[in-house]
């Protein structure tokens, strides 16, 4: 009896211990907290549609995109988050309004949605843990991505997981049916255009006045080496040091650069140095409107600021990039290229411009304003429907399931 009195305080200290920690600020940002909203459990979501996010603040820009949609949804189809992360579902209540809801075990969220009627669950990423919540069969599970780009990350076997996945334009289409084996991916695939465009915020274009301005914004190094698409350790000195004096050089950093390698995030603090600016504090689209040219790598940034009608260039990998038609049309910078001449030439005549604007529906569906929006809510609407079409089958056929 001695024993187990023991073994029980143990455990009594240890769960105190993690919760204490879970609730302190020393709980490092990429560790889940998983600090359970206690007063949502036993009750019923009375939302329809989910979106599930168990990832953390520094995968928040994976989300944050998606906001205006989601807030779109909402007004049509309610939405509720779920995180396993409080701090993370802390800034997208701030943010935007919606529901947000911290549940820590998978038997919470099981013992919810059985008490709901939640028809839809909607994903921004491949998080393992997803499957915690693919797991439940009466929902139709869509996967919407976070950024659309020709990196060989943005075709994955992972797709089959979920139902439906929610695509821009005929080029993603083109790219997952093309990659990925024994499955339909026109059958499984919707497109809708990047409602993410739709959130751009009104901003007034800065430009210097004294010299053209050019924007460099790479992507980061990636977690792994066949789609290492960034150019900071093999262009990003060179670079900002060719356009320095004649060009205003503005740095976007991407949020996750140097989290693997740490000679990525000494060239990142290097070309921060020598830029003329630093974005990390204000939206995208102020970048864009600043810039008269854009380099970048392989990556979303591309097909945002297709739309935009100004140069584009595209530093060269050092891995293999699947074939793409943007490639095909945009001049790349390989390392040790003039870098100040080309970026002359290209702002004074800009060759490439005709190419660049024949993509744009092909990537991104029809760009006008509110129309992807429009399409991401009507697709949602469909898929509930499909779900109630299927589910009512089931039932009749006397299929149950979780």
């Amino acid at each position: 009896m001695a024993s187990e009195a023991r073994v029980g305080l143990v455990h009594r200290l240890r769960t105190w211990a993690i919760g204490r920690l879970r609730r302190s600020r020393l709980l490092p940002a990429g560790m889940p907290d998983k600090l359970t909203d206690e007063s949502r459990l036993g009750r019923r979501f009375d939302q329809q549609v989910m979106l599930y996010f168990p990832t953390t603040l520094d995968s928040l820009y994976q989300l944050r995109p998606w906001f205006h949609a989601l807030a779109a949804l909402d007004a049509t189809h309610p939405v509720v988050c779920v995180f396993k992360d409080s701090r993370t579902a802390r800034v997208v209540r701030d943010e935007t309004g919606l529901d947000c809801v911290t549940l820590a075990r998978y038997g919470q969220l099981d013992e919810i949605l059985s008490l709901s009627d939640v028809k839809l669950a909607l994903y921004v990423n491949h998080d393992p843990v997803n499957f915690e919540s693919l797991r439940f069969t009466s929902l139709v599970h869509v996967y919407l991505g976070h950024g659309d780009s020709d990196k060989g990350v943005s075709v994955s076997n992972q797709v089959k997981a979920y139902d439906l996945c929610f695509l821009a334009g005929r080029a993603a289409l083109e790219r997952t049916a093309s990659a990925v084996m024994l499955y339909d991916a026109a059958a499984r695939s919707v497109l809708i255009g990047q409602p993410q465009l739709d959130a751009a915020p009104v901003v007034v274009p800065a430009p210097d006045p004294s010299r053209p301005t050019v924007l460099y914004a790479p992507t980061w190094e990636a977690s792994q080496p066949s789609v290492s698409y960034g150019s900071l350790e093999t262009h990003g000195v060179d670079l900002v040091r060719a356009l320095s004096g004649r060009y205003r050089v503005v740095y976007r950093p991407h949020p996750l650069n140097g989290v693997i390698r740490p000679s990525y995030a000494a060239a990142d603090a290097a070309v921060r140095e020598l830029a003329d600016r630093v974005d990390t504090d204000v939206p995208i689209e102020q970048s864009f409107a600043d810039a008269d040219l854009l380099v970048t790598d392989v990556s979303a940034v591309t097909l945002s600021w297709l739309p935009t009608g100004r140069p584009l260039l595209v530093t060269t990998p050092t891995v293999p990039y699947p074939p793409s038609a943007l490639m095909d049309a945009v001049p790349q910078l390989a390392p040790g290229d003039a870098f100040a001449d080309v970026v002359a030439t290209h702002l004074a005549s800009d060759p490439a411009r005709a190419a660049r604007a024949a993509l744009v529906e092909h990537y991104l569906g029809d760009p006008s304003p509110g129309v992807a929006t429009a399409r991401f809510v009507a697709a949602c609407g469909d898929a509930m429907q499909l779900r109630d079409r299927e589910w009512a089958a089931r039932r009749a056929a006397g299929a149950t399931g979780p």
